[in-house]
């Protein structure tokens, strides 16, 4: 049987200090994805700002997974202690679960079911990856039609939004300096404005670092969001600024993983660092009138993996019920031709009449067998079965 194997980490497993490490871009996640594929088996790599999970399909799945805990150990000396690792079902339900925005940071948040889809674009995929991302997108956008967790939800951005003004108190008038000029820096800014904040500058990788380090001299926020891979903001830039600040306080959120802000920042005076693990609680404060909307998303869910685990296990039966269907056809059309005799003296209509009984006559027979089969796949014993009806109808003989 080809099993599922899932082994990653998250936001709910590591800190972002962790998480930057397995942080990877498209083509990294690609590359990965082929490596673990060799073989013929099968590898989709998943990785956002709050995640990094390999999905491996393979016959042997204990090597699967000890191939995918290596190669994400491998990318910073303390990931494996916050690795989980799930196989088949719990994989498949895991999956379900974050295309469906059930185990985002921001539960509901729309962004993670296009996240899954390039994933699955970009993996090396077979029959069971591309059944299981597919019904895991199909589970998405279920969730996001027939609920209404997605509405009007929380965002990280939001978060920082809200974070600014406790800290400050009101935003009106206050001067924010956006770094990155990508989708989360325009929520940012959107949410900013809407409480009465101005933003003083948009910066991005071609931006003037003059123009950033004046803005820092003057500015009340800082909101970091961009993709580069090292540090964009160094602490001895903002002390700099801080010395011509003149005592005012500056606020720093950065929502980037790997981060943007560096980490030293948070001990200088007057200056008050958030990075995207500390807006995890002001988040869940918001979503906490959702319940009921959450609990109708994890039955949707529950359902479409219910749907593949049929589908998954019945896979260890298919080959079974083929072979007794081919057997009772080779045993139908033997008959037959010993009844040669008999039947060259029917026209063909009623040759073809008898060829119809006599295949109806195999179908209906087969029919119980082939229903309690499949039946008997979804539960521990389908196996057994299997093999049950091998041999009694001494199926594989011939060729043993």
């Amino acid at each position: 049987m080809i099993h599922l194997v899932l082994v990653g980490t998250s936001h709910h497993h590591a800190p972002v200090e962790l998480r930057e490490q397995v942080a990877l871009d498209r083509e990294q996640a690609q590359a990965l994805a082929e490596r673990l594929a060799a073989e013929g088996r099968e590898a989709v790599c998943l990785s956002t700002c709050n995640r990094t999970e390999l999905y491996v399909a393979a016959d042997d799945s204990e090597q699967a997974e000890q191939d995918a805990v290596a190669v994400l150990a491998a990318l910073g000396p303390e990931v494996e202690p916050a690795l989980y690792r799930l196989q088949d079902r719990a994989a498949a339900h895991h999956l379900f679960r974050v295309a469906a925005g059930l185990d985002s940071l921001v539960p509901g948040e729309g962004e993670i079911l296009g996240q899954v889809r390039v994933a699955h674009e970009l993996g090396t995929t077979g029959p069971l990856l591309d059944r299981v991302f597919r019904q895991a997108l199909h589970a998405g956008r279920k969730v996001r039609a027939q609920t209404a967790i997605g509405e009007s939800p929380a965002s990280v951005s939001s978060a920082a939004a809200a974070l600014a003004e406790q800290v400050f108190g009101s935003l009106e008038g206050r001067s924010i300096l956006l770094l990155g000029a990508g989708k989360v820096s325009e929520q940012a800014a959107r949410n900013l404005r809407s409480r009465g904040a101005e933003i003083a500058l948009v910066a991005n990788s071609k931006t003037d670092r003059a123009s950033i380090d004046e803005e820092l001299t003057t500015a009340d926020v800082v909101i970091a969001s961009t993709n580069a891979a090292g540090l964009v903001l160094e602490a001895a830039t903002v002390e700099e600024a801080w010395r011509r600040r003149r005592g005012r306080p500056l606020l720093l959120v950065d929502l980037a993983v790997p981060r943007d802000l560096d980490p030293a920042i948070g001990e200088l005076d007057g200056c008050y660092l958030y990075d995207i693990d500390d807006l995890e609680q002001i988040v869940a404060e918001t979503l906490s009138g959702r319940t009921q909307e959450a609990e109708r998303a994890e039955s949707i869910v529950a359902a479409e993996v219910e749907k593949f685990h049929e589908w998954h296990a019945s896979l260890d039966v298919v080959p079974a019920i083929a072979s007794l269907r081919a057997r009772a056809e080779e045993i139908r059309e033997a008959e037959l031709q010993k009844a040669e005799s008999l039947l060259g003296k029917l026209d063909d209509s009623q040759r073809r009449a008898v060829e119809a009984v006599t295949a109806q006559i195999v179908n209906k027979l087969l029919h119980l067998p082939t229903v309690r089969m499949k039946q008997a796949a979804a539960a521990a014993d389908g196996v057994l079965y299997a093999e049950a009806v091998r041999h009694l109808f001494g199926l594989g003989e011939d060729e043993r």
